[in-house]
């Protein structure tokens, strides 16, 4: 057995010579630091930020900085506990691999599958998004045409290189971080009276009905809606794996998150809601009337929607280009396992899971063809509400795998680790208990119910499947051992 396949500290199964990150061919072109500081930067923010934080807040009020804070608290943790394992062992499966080392086959098939499935329909959403906003600009533009122009040009920046892929990532996520860093500067500077026609205006924390005018019980039902704000952190870590250095990588990435969160997520919120009065704020129905676009005016810089526009647009396909990643990895990771097809791990000389990124495309090109061609058929709607829950699940699965990977080790291994998840394993049993928490919140109103609900209906699709992949994988195994004994 060779170094890359032997069994890692406390693990019963060996790394898996496919995703392990040392079997990436020498010719690749990895990622380089600044490439993984940026990722880790700017990987989470999103539009989700930039518009969807005005629903929270006018839902909430103020107390919508708690909402961030408790999930972001919870991201944290999970992203803590795969940092533990992803140090330990870097690969580009990322929790999968973890899934199937700690907790079985099973595990891996089914969190795989799940993760595949949420970023195919990111990719339908934000390919739709991007198309229309281009339309906005070009009328003459059909906003499908823009959308499946979105999707070619990413698909060729991430077929290029994994470098091409942060390269292209770095500059994208640079204009995100430059515009929540600039937002904050100036907020600040608003907030305390010291901008140019601005008052003192840190009480409208607590002067419109109160910092929880709704209740605090309000602001844990808002971590519900903030807490899938946060889903694409775990990229960062899948990035670190293909990495020049891969656990540096890991643990730069999973020690900044913290920081980031309470930074570009909370610090962000907490200058919105002290600038302007919650019950001011107007709906966000588009990027004109967004939170930071309402902001930004009251700074009186000029053309501060159009600016805003740019930015968020530059978030759209910032997220085009990261899910595709995302989702080609974990795609050719599944077939490397024997989960899916077996074409579908075939690498290009560049290390690039070639049959993945274009399958994986395919998936999205479909949503985006059935969103525009049958708008009121309730498909693109299903696929969107049925993987809103994947982040949850991803995180139980994460929390419960690192629970039985450290389980099984001694302590020498355990001190050891380069990375290590704190009060194992009650913050364990924490994250996995408020997940469930946010379960039973969601299941309180209409939309939650239906995202609950198709979810379930999507998992357990996959579960009806295991069966039949089970003995495919078993078959194929057989076959292999049959091929090499003949050898």
């Amino acid at each position: 057995m060779n170094s890359e396949s032997r069994p890692a500290p406390g693990h019963s199964k060996p790394v898996s010579p496919e995703t392990s990150a040392g079997t990436v061919p020498l010719a690749h072109k990895k990622l380089r630091p600044r490439h993984v500081t940026m990722i880790t930067l700017g990987g989470i923010i999103g539009a989700s930020l930039f518009v969807g934080s005005g629903n929270v807040i006018r839902t909430v009020g103020p107390a919508a900085v708690l909402s961030y804070l408790i999930g972001g608290l919870l991201v944290f943790l999970a992203m803590r506990m795969l940092g533990e394992m992803a140090a330990a062992r870097p690969a580009i499966g990322s929790f999968m691999e973890y899934a199937r080392v700690g907790l079985g086959d099973w595990a891996a098939y089914l969190v795989g599958w799940l993760y595949w499935y949420f970023w195919v329909g990111v990719l339908a959403y934000e390919a739709v998004l991007g198309g229309e906003t281009l339309h906005g600009w070009f009328p003459a533009l059909p906003s499908w045409v823009g959308s499946l122009l979105l999707l070619a040009i990413f698909v060729g920046t991430n077929l290029i290189s994994v470098r091409t892929f942060g390269e292209v990532e770095f500059w994208l996520a640079s204009v995100k971080v430059l515009a929540i860093v600039v937002f904050l500067g100036a907020g600040v500077l608003f907030a305390f009276g010291l901008w140019p026609n601005a008052s003192y205006s840190i009480p409208n924390l607590w002067e419109h009905g109160g910092f929880a005018p709704n209740g605090f019980g309000v602001a844990f039902t808002g971590v519900a809606l903030v807490i899938f704000s946060y889903f694409g952190t775990e990229i960062a870590v899948m990035a670190s794996a293909e990495s020049e250095d891969p656990a540096k990588g890991i643990r730069q990435a999973t020690s900044t998150v913290i920081w980031r969160i309470l930074l570009f997520f909370v610090g962000a919120v907490l200058v919105i809601t002290t600038i302007v009065p919650w019950d001011e704020l107007p709906e966000p129905v588009d990027v004109a009337s967004a939170p930071f676009t309402y902001v930004f005016e009251l700074f009186g810089l000029p053309g501060a929607a159009i600016v805003m526009q740019l930015v968020i647009f530059t978030a759209v396909i910032s997220v085009l280009n990261s899910g595709l990643y995302s989702a080609s990895r974990m795609f050719s990771s599944l077939a490397e396992q024997g989960f899916a097809p077996r074409f579908v791990a075939k690498k290009a000389k560049n290390g690039v899971p070639v049959a993945a990124l274009l399958a994986s495309t395919i998936g999205g090109v479909v949503a985006t063809i059935v969103n525009f061609a049958a708008p009121d058929s309730g498909v693109f709607s299903f696929i969107m509400n049925s993987a809103g829950l994947v982040a949850l699940f991803v995180y139980v699965f994460i929390a419960l795998t690192q629970m039985r990977m450290r389980s099984r080790m001694t302590p020498e291994e355990v001190a050891g680790l380069k990375l290590k998840m704190w009060l194992h394993p009650w913050l364990n049993l924490l994250l996995i208990a408020a997940i469930i928490a946010v379960l039973v919140i969601m299941l309180t109103t209409e939309t939650g119910r239906t995202q609950v609900w198709t979810s379930l209906i999507a998992t357990g699709a996959l579960v009806v499947c295991w069966p039949l992949v089970r003995r495919a994988r078993a078959k194929r195994a057989r076959a292999e051992a049959s091929a090499a004994l003949e050898a």
